[in-house]
């Protein structure tokens, strides 16, 4: 027989009156399975609340022994209500006993009980406990009994997400949504931050639950969903987005939802079963969540990040919120949580104020990594639903050493990690009274220590961790985080200011490394199947000369009268560097032809990344002025293995007998003909790696300022007289990939060398 269900919206109207009551927590929670068992035609209405120990809790019941609330618990998975916050769905059956998950609990007295329907409490696709009700005689529940009952309990998830419950929570215990965390991801930028949680897209917080009107909440759904169409349409037509790439593929993506019939009547029929329509928006949102999140699917998950961000943008149209984070709001502490950013978003916020960036996207090459390290941000990475499990304002440890992330972090931890970060200020204190000393091992061998920049704010650090220079300027960041292409004027602005920075120290410029995965929105770029051996680099600005023409003219204009450092990133073969190398020497000959003031001298070289250079190298020395060798690229084409798929990317040891004999090879036919190569990358930073490379007769090293402290640190104990000799006949004998990192490991701890 049909109930008498009063309805989702009469229920939710006197909700609302429950909700507004002023009485404390646990009375608030009986009135409402009070409400609920009286609307709904059940004898019986129960809330478990999950806990931060894993254990489903009885918060409140009517019709069940009132004895067994907060006594009566159940693990995730066991008996049904188990089940339901197990697979975040709902369970209707008209006999609950005959189902094989059933579990007894005699203290409750449900055993007079058949019919069960049961819905998981959500929020953000979490599961934050279950509500349940049930009947003695055998029924299934119809569907808008089901659909009051989702609604309820998303009520209840706001409750549990404001703390309200914890003041009813068993001494001892603590509920789930406010449970510590540890997190891992992957390292991106080195640094300890302890703060707050700030959400670059901050979640709306909506208030508003129950409607008042539901035609009303409807006209406005139709308005906002007409808003954000409209939106996407611009923002596809423009010239932005109008050719294909990645960020195109995302508004397509996005496009595509939002003409979604289904998506927008899953809406409309929450808003028709009283709720209001971002609060519709957020049920929907919050019921696929819960569902997408339990697909092994990675392209389903992916698109579970595309409705996320749809959803929260038509949140936003409807309560008239512009996006992005409100500076102004930012704490002193600030942890920033993204998806993803760009670089230039990073920089919209106030540096003084961020301790940390953490990112469920983004690996080590992304340019929102590069810029956290020039600000010197500690930045985790790949830390899986990262955005959904916080809440703004949560306390936050973000430990960039090794890519752990500690979330609501209990008062051990926290204490533990305050002291790591005074260690580390003792330690950088130490760097600091170094920083005047010359870069000079114990046996007398001078070591260039240089800094791989991008932007001015990367400058000052030359000074703070007395750099002897910038080894490498990566012109492309300003490029990255600007809107459209840089004027001549204000590249040379640019690469003026550099200079005058650097002083009498020298700065190695490199021209633009754009293409592969640094793809500017603004200009044109074909997909690739392999876009980092593709279209990029000197490729680009050799077919594309104007560009390149014009960097080149701006920085022999930045250079005048001064020393000046060029050089060209993926060169393949030695025509391609007399091809750049011949541009530069028209751009010369131009400005000298105009009578304009011309770098006192100029010198011109290239990074060794690709692997055929190595085949050529008596050839492109007796070319070149100067070598850098791009280790992150070499190494990444000399194994075959992309650093950014995370099969691969570790697979690999960068202290590999071949690769450090590839790197040796480099070195010494510079030093036969009395070229300079320098070292860029990550394995110039790391103390173990740099006495490798040492050993092997570099003398040149570039790196992030970061690392420069602890790497003269190693070179001023290290003794490479005695190391070379050891290490060249390890070098030669050794064939395991972990020989080299042994080796090394063995005779700092027997020379007392920090590594």
């Amino acid at each position: 027989m049909r109930s008498s269900l009063a309805g989702p919206r009469v229920l939710l109207r006197r909700l609302r009156e429950v909700m507004a009551e002023p009485i404390d927590a646990q009375e608030r929670l009986d009135n409402i399975v009070r409400l609920i068992a009286a609307n709904v035609v059940a004898e019986v209405c129960s809330v478990y609340i999950l806990r931060a120990d894993g254990i489903l809790e009885l918060f409140a019941t009517e019709g069940l022994n009132k004895g067994a609330v907060h006594e009566t618990a159940l693990n995730v998975g066991e008996g049904l209500v188990g089940l339901i916050a197990s697979n975040a769905r709902p369970l209707n059956l008209p006999n609950a006993q005959a189902h094989p998950s059933f579990a007894y609990r005699p203290e409750t007295g449900e055993e007079h009980y058949n019919s069960f329907l049961g819905v998981p409490i959500l929020r953000a696709g979490r599961t934050l406990g279950v509500l349940v009700v049930q009947n003695k005689e055998h029924r299934t529940y119809f569907e808008d009994e089901v659909e009051a009952l989702q609604t309820t309990a998303m009520v209840i998830a706001e409750m549990v997400a404001a703390g309200e419950l914890e003041a009813i929570a068993q001494k001892g215990t603590t509920i789930d949504v406010i449970r510590p965390m540890h997190l891992t991801g992957v390292s991106l930028a080195d640094g300890i931050g302890l703060g707050h949680v700030v959400l670059h897209e901050p979640r709306v917080v909506i208030t508003n639950l129950i409607a008042e009107d539901a035609d009303s909440e409807k006209e406005r759904l139709d308005d906002a969903v007409l808003r954000l169409r409209q939106s996407l349409d611009r923002m596809l037509a423009s010239g932005e987005f109008s050719q294909h790439g990645e960020h195109r593929e995302v508004l397509e993506a996005y496009r595509m939802f939002a003409y979604d019939r289904g998506w927008v009547r899953k809406i409309e029929e929450a808003i028709r079963n009283g709720l209001t329509a971002e609060a519709a928006v957020e049920k929907v949102q919050s019921d696929t969540r819960a569902q997408m999140l339990r697909q092994t699917d990675p392209y389903l998950r992916e698109r579970l990040h595309d409705l996320d961000d749809l959803a929260h943008r038509l949140i936003r149209e409807l309560m008239g919120r512009e996006h992005g984070a409100n500076d102004s709001d930012l704490p002193k502490d600030a942890i920033i949580i993204a998806r993803n950013m760009g670089a230039a978003e990073l920089l919209d916020y106030d540096r003084d104020r961020i301790r940390g960036l953490v990112l469920e996207e983004s690996g080590p090459t992304s340019h929102v990594t590069i810029v956290a390290r020039a600000l010197g941000i500690p930045a985790v990475g790949q830390v899986e639903d990262i955005v959904s499990l916080t809440e703004a304002n949560d306390a936050i440890i973000v430990d960039g050493e090794v890519g752990q992330i500690f979330l609501r972090p209990a008062s051990d931890v926290e204490q533990a990690f305050a002291d790591k970060v005074r260690f580390r200020a003792k330690r950088q204190e130490q760097y600091r009274q170094q920083r005047e000393m010359e870069s000079r091992t114990k046996d007398g061998t001078n070591v260039k220590l240089q800094l791989n920049a991008g932007l001015l704010v990367d400058m000052p650090s030359m000074v703070d961790a007395g750099a002897d220079g910038v080894g490498l300027f990566r012109t492309e960041l300003q490029f990255m985080v600007a809107s459209s292409i840089p004027r001549m004027s204000e590249q040379q602005e640019l690469y003026s200011k550099v200079l005058d920075m650097a002083g009498d120290k020298p700065v190695t410029f490199r021209s633009l490394d754009i293409g592969g995965d640094k793809v500017l929105p603004y200009l044109r770029f074909a997909q690739e199947e392999n876009p980092a051996m593709g279209w990029r680099a000197i490729r680009f600005g050799l077919d594309r000369p104007g560009m390149l023409r014009t960097q080149i003219r701006a920085m022999l204009h930045a250079g005048a009268g001064r020393k000046l450092r060029i050089m060209f990133p993926m060169v393949a073969n030695t025509s391609e560097y007399r091809r750049a190398r011949e541009l530069v020497e028209k751009e010369l000959a131009h400005l000298k032809q105009h009578g304009h003031e011309v770098p006192a001298e100029l010198k011109l070289g290239v990074m060794i990344e690709v692997p055929a250079l190595l085949y050529q190298l008596e050839e492109i020395f007796s070319e070149v002025d100067f070598a850098s060798v791009g280790s992150n690229d070499l190494f990444q084409f000399f194994y075959a293995a992309d650093r950014g798929n995370n099969r691969v990317a570790e697979r690999f040891d960068s202290l590999a007998p071949a690769f450090l004999r590839a790197l040796k090879s480099i070195v010494e036919v510079g030093n036969r003909l009395d070229k300079p190569v320098t070292l860029c990358g990550e394995l110039a930073g790391h103390p173990l790696s740099a006495m490798a490379l040492l050993a092997i007769g570099y003398r040149r090293l570039s790196m992030s300022p970061a690392s420069i402290g602890p790497v003269k640190t190693m070179l001023l104990q290290l003794d490479l007289e005695k190391l070379r000799p050891e290490f060249s006949t390890h070098l030669q004998l050794c064939n395991g990939l972990d020989d080299v990192r042994s080796f090394l490991k063995s005779f700092a701890a027997d020379h007392n060398i920090p590594v």
